[in-house]
């Protein structure tokens, strides 16, 4: 039974049409990455999954059937823009949180000491959410989103506002929730993060779907014309006629090739005249799928 599964959904606001024809599908245990540029109709997309806005035309359906009201007490939700009392303590804001999902008092204390250690913030517990920094609020919505043990869990922009240590914590975390078989879906702009956690992925600009199915199904579409080379010495061989365009680092140096047949000649001249540490040969990174993509559609928004 899929988790979330949209139909040819179509979502329009006065003359701006929001979503067009958007289909996908998402399985209980996996990741799943919904991309786009600003604009492009994630948000929408997520909010007609859950009930706050209704399609124009299509299908939604959550938990494999249409979706009703009563499934969202099996959602867990960290929107992008977020929602703390910054008056309340910590602990009284997790524990009404937990009561809006149906908790009891009881089992929602708990859960909220158990998962403030497990994200490192117990010291946090009895302060203000004024007195905490970004970072620690949204580990604090995070937990919000999680204490009544979601299914489907979905990921609006999470990694904003945390450092490299706190990011891979939540990575950590969620990975460890597709473990026991939760739905994870994320809608962010840290290609890098999805490149590595998710199993399948939809790209959306200006509404339309361009590009969808599992990572390795998508990798597998783009040449492999990328080159990574790390060296010391002589870095002639970047002036070889078959590298189209390349990025040059202290001892690397990130090549795209014409065709996937000069690699050979280029990694020979490389170590004629250097001495090459490293090198590989690779399909393009999804955050350069995503901005070839988008840019073939028009202007890609910062």
């Amino acid at each position: 039974m899929a988790i979330v599964q949209l139909e040819h959904v179509r979502k329009a606001y006065d003359t701006k049409i929001a979503v067009e024809d958007l289909s996908l599908l998402i399985e209980p245990g996996t990741m799943f990455g919904l991309l786009g540029p600003n604009g492009s109709g994630k948000t929408s997309s997520i909010r007609m999954m859950i009930g706050i806005t209704v399609p124009d035309s299509g299908r939604v359906e959550l938990f494999g059937k249409p979706f009703e009201r009563k499934d969202l007490a099996r959602v867990g939700y960290l929107p992008e823009e977020r929602g703390l009392y910054k008056k309340m303590k910590v602990i009284d804001q997790l524990i009404f949180m937990g009561q809006l999902h149906g908790l009891d008092i009881a089992t929602a204390t708990m859960r909220s000491h158990a998962w403030c250690e497990r994200m490192q913030i117990t010291e946090a517990i009895p302060k203000k959410v004024e007195e905490l920094s970004k970072g620690m609020q949204q580990k604090i919505q995070f937990i919000a989103a999680l204490l009544h043990e979601p299914e489907l869990i979905i990921m609006d922009e999470p990694f904003s506002g945390l450092d490299p240590v706190n990011a891979t914590l939540l990575i950590d975390t969620l990975i460890d929730l597709r473990k026991e078989g939760r739905a994870i879906l994320f809608s962010t702009h840290r290609m890098d993060q999805v490149e590595k956690m998710c199993d399948s992925i939809c790209l959306i600009s200006r509404g339309k779907q361009v590009l969808s199915g599992t990572m390795r199904e998508v990798k597998s579409r783009y040449p492999r014309n990328r080159m990574l080379i790390t060296f010391d010495g002589d870095d002639a061989f970047l002036k070889n006629p078959g590298i189209e365009e390349y990025k040059r680092y202290n001892n690397s140096a990130e090549i795209k090739l014409r065709d996937e047949s000069a690699a050979q000649q280029i990694i020979a001249q490389a170590i004629g005249g250097a001495i090459v540490t490293r090198f590989e040969v690779m399909e393009p990174t999804l955050e350069e799928i995503f901005i070839e993509e988008v840019s073939r559609g028009g202007r890609v928004d910062a």
